[in-house]
């Protein structure tokens, strides 16, 4: 029986990336929200999905998140004990089944394999002996694996696959949103023996690499799809990465509450500009 913790532990703050990438296609499509496939795609990236992602993450990181003070709540996750997640391994593979079989029932076995490529990807980040989660910056890497997203939106909604450079754009956007959670994490991170690129090259390398990232989407953004709107507002975060990296925070790490504000402005930044790229339909095209 699913409960409050295993919607905790699906992340609801953090469910932005996925709904994001899934709806980037609908871009240039008219009334797709009376399309009942459409619904049932967008239920599913939420909490089904993200239970899997960060269910199987959360099982894997007991320790690290025992000292976690940011985890607990429903903006960054579970703290779970081992006890607690001891059902959670039979959840995920009963919840996520079922969407398997019902997807690849509407899609074809087309569906089935890039849901199985899901699944095999969080195995491979969360499980020895692969744990690449561990393995610097293979777990960086491996995020382009939230990429599939997209194309599990293709195939169930019927729409256009999406030009390389929109790939190219989304995989950075999931290379840039990790970092950041890394960064977050160094402190719990070290205490619990985890190795992660933030905690080899430390907290200004890991913000000077996001900043890179962030310039490059901007840049590419307004290069390849001469979107002005979406440019200038990575580039406005870009600036302020620069404030952070040098005049505000610099080196010392954010607080828990620095880091919940965060959080909700990401959230409502995130929902912005899902609205702009529904509106303009930019990214479909170059």
């Amino acid at each position: 029986m699913l409960n409050l913790l295993d919607l905790k532990i699906s992340r609801p703050g953090l469910w932005f990336p996925t709904i994001w990438i899934y709806l980037v296609p609908f871009g240039n499509q008219s009334e797709f929200w009376m399309n009942m496939n459409f619904w049932l795609g967008l239920f599913f990236v939420t909490f089904p999905l993200n239970y899997l992602v960060y269910g199987l993450n959360d099982y894997n990181d007991i320790d690290a998140d025992a000292v976690n003070e940011r985890k607990g709540n429903f903006l960054f996750g579970a703290k779970a004990s081992k006890s607690q997640l001891s059902g959670v391994l039979t959840k995920i593979t009963i919840l996520t089944s079922v969407f398997v079989i019902v997807f690849t029932f509407i899609s074809g076995l087309k569906m089935f394999f890039l849901l199985l490529f899901m699944v095999v990807v969080n195995i491979l980040y969360n499980f020895k002996p692969f744990r690449i989660k561990e393995r610097p910056p293979f777990e960086i890497l491996i995020q382009v694996g939230y990429v599939v997203t997209v194309f599990f939106s293709t195939e169930l909604n019927n729409l256009d696959t999406l030009p390389w450079q929109t790939l190219v754009y989304l995989s950075l956007f999931a290379f840039q949103a990790h970092i950041a959670g890394e960064i977050m994490d160094i402190e719990p991170d070290i205490a619990s023996g985890k190795r992660t690129t933030a905690t080899l090259i430390g907290r200004k390398n890991s913000k000077l690499l996001m900043l890179l990232i962030l310039v490059c989407e901007s840049v590419l953004v307004w290069y390849w799809f001469q979107d002005i709107v979406l440019a200038s507002f990575l580039g406005l975060f870009s600036a302020f990465m620069v404030l952070d990296i040098f005049v505000i925070f610099k080196g010392r790490a954010y607080t828990l509450s620095e880091m919940k504000l965060f959080g909700y402005l990401i959230n409502l930044s995130a929902l912005a500009s899902m609205l702009w790229v529904l509106y303009s339909g930019n990214l479909l095209e170059v």
